[in-house]
């Protein structure tokens, strides 16, 4: 038997919960983990546009307040395009035989592309109304993501959600299963981590997309413009943001579980495009156009001139 050197801490997805005129109210994990990256996020957009020598002409696209304004954009961006992202990406014909399930965000269903997309669409009409130059507000917003998608990941290890494909690797992690309804599970008690005897050490993929997308992009970034003066050429962190955690989450797809509604006894890997043996799956189809997105603008913002400053 493989004997795991990571063991599943069986956190209570479920930080608190409260009774209020008789409705539950419980602050879980993930959300937190989007409050605290907001939070965090927020702190290094102000302290970069507080700091007028990381841009040309040390004059930063933004002020202070406009980027208080800027927050509330981006968490509807975040919010709707996630919950859309995965309705539309993952699961349509599950959400349109009854599109009440759509409004039903507690049950779980955010997917980082939408949510991506819905953060460009909100930050281009916030470019577009402020008048600001949406280069650059794109190259804030970019050095300021990754702390959030690793907390985010964190967090889904903390719920064992989106693990990995089976492992012999010693760091593999046996998941348990939330018992959600005891009648059918036959688990002890609802709100309980339980474990049926079948599960098999898998990667802990989570924990890959937390060190790859999360902290070792967001430490790169801001090396870049706290070092580099990237900030200078407009297009350059956001070029390398969506470049990075395109190649990062095209690699960690290869651990982690194929997603259920695309696998078959015929496509076990759960592949979307289908290449004989290879194949690509829909985070890596996904991902695909981040990396040439990025590449594009980095290319752009590289071959212009440095601007002053």
């Amino acid at each position: 038997m493989i004997q795991t050197m990571l063991t599943f801490p069986a956190i209570d997805p479920e930080i608190f919960s409260v009774s209020l005129l008789g409705i539950e109210l419980a602050l879980r994990w993930y959300a937190l983990a989007y409050i605290v990256g907001i939070l965090i996020g927020w702190f290094i957009v102000v302290r970069a546009v507080s700091t007028p020598a990381l841009w040309a002409d040390n004059r930063p696209p933004l002020t202070r307040e406009q980027v208080e304004d800027l927050v509330f954009w981006i968490i509807l961006g975040i919010i709707l395009g996630g919950r859309l992202g995965f309705v539309l990406f993952y699961q349509p014909g599950y959400f349109f035989s009854d599109p009440t399930r759509i409004l039903q965000v507690w049950q779980g269903g955010m997917a980082f592309h939408g949510g991506f997309l819905g953060v460009v669409i909100a930050v281009t009409l916030f470019a577009r109304r402020h008048k600001a130059p949406l280069l650059s507000v794109a190259d804030l917003l970019a050095v300021a993501t990754p702390m959030g998608i690793l907390l985010g990941r964190l967090a889904n290890f903390i719920n064992a959600e989106l693990w990995g494909r089976p492992t012999d690797a010693a760091w593999g992690v046996t998941f348990p299963t939330m018992c959600v309804n005891p009648a059918t599970q036959g688990c002890p008690q609802e709100g309980a981590w339980f474990f049926t005897g079948f599960e098999l050490p898998r990667h802990p993929s989570q924990l890959y997309e937390a060190g790859l997308e999360g902290l070792l992009l967001g430490a790169v970034l801001i090396w870049l413009v706290w070092r580099r003066d990237a900030l200078h050429r407009p297009g350059l962190v956001t070029g390398v943001f969506f470049a990075g955690y395109g190649l990062a989450r095209m690699f960690v797809e290869l651990f982690r579980s194929a997603d259920a509604q695309f696998v078959t006894p015929d496509n076990p890997l759960g592949h979307v495009i289908s290449l004989g043996p290879l194949g690509l799956t829909m985070g890596q189809l996904l991902s695909l156009p981040m990396v040439v997105l990025g590449a594009g603008l980095i290319q752009f913002a590289l071959r212009r001139a440095k601007s002053p400053g």
